[in-house]
């Protein structure tokens, strides 16, 4: 019988993620109102291989820190639903900042196995450029705005330094929220299939960032 490889004994546990991921993205293009209640399972069931993981997660600290990215990515996912009577923008901008000054921390403490690449610079280019364009339609959030598109990149750019499936992850993540910040400050540009795209990307970067961490550490402890 031929054995398993260590990370295609935890790749099984991605699949109902994927399922609801991609269940999810159809509602939304075809405008369900079940497409809500499916955003608010997605970061749990990306949770659940991080979870069953954490044995071999060394050391602690990259399970807590994988664990805060999901857990807080899910309350930014869940903001409006959770805090109804408080400003919902502000608040994912919060917790998703936290989400990826967690990831940050991860990748650079933990998962980093290169210097940082040169066209990792491009997303510097990429912040300037979002702040020209999308900073003057920001009113009272142009502040909260750039220092969350400061981590936004940051978490690309770290993510560069890793695993190939973090680094593409880190992009996928960074296109989502660059199509979020259009939908949300400029929508009148934007086709109606960017809905589902934000989505889409949004799920596959994050899938793909916590697939390769755990290719990657679990490497590492053998």
């Amino acid at each position: 019988m031929q054995r398993r490889t260590p990370s295609s004994s935890i790749m099984w546990a991605f699949l109902p993620y994927a399922a609801v991921s991609l269940l999810h993205v159809v509602l939304l293009a075809v405008d369900r109102p079940l497409a809500s209640p499916t955003k608010l399972l997605l970061m749990p069931l990306l949770a659940v291989p991080v979870a069953l993981s954490a044995r071999w997660l060394k050391p602690p600290a990259t399970l807590i820190l994988l664990l805060a990215a999901v857990l807080f990515s899910w309350l930014g996912d869940s903001a409006g639903a959770l805090f109804p009577g408080a400003p919902e923008l502000p608040l994912m901008l919060l917790f998703f900042g936290i989400a990826h000054l967690a990831y940050i921390l991860l990748f650079a403490s933990h998962l980093a196995r290169r210097r940082m690449p040169w066209w990792a610079s491009v997303y510097v280019g990429w912040w300037i450029a979002m702040i020209a364009v999308v900073g003057p339609h920001t009113g009272g959030l142009l502040i909260a705005v750039a220092v969350y598109g400061l981590v936004l990149g940051g978490t690309a750019a770290f993510a560069a330094r890793c695993h190939p499936l973090i680094a593409v992850g880190g992009a996928f993540f960074l296109a989502s929220d660059t199509l979020l910040a259009f939908r949300l400050f400029l929508p009148s540009g934007l086709p109606a299939w960017s809905s589902p795209a934000v989505m889409l990307t949004y799920t596959l970067g994050q899938g793909l960032i916590v697939a390769g961490a755990l290719i990657a550490l679990r490497k590492r402890t053998r």
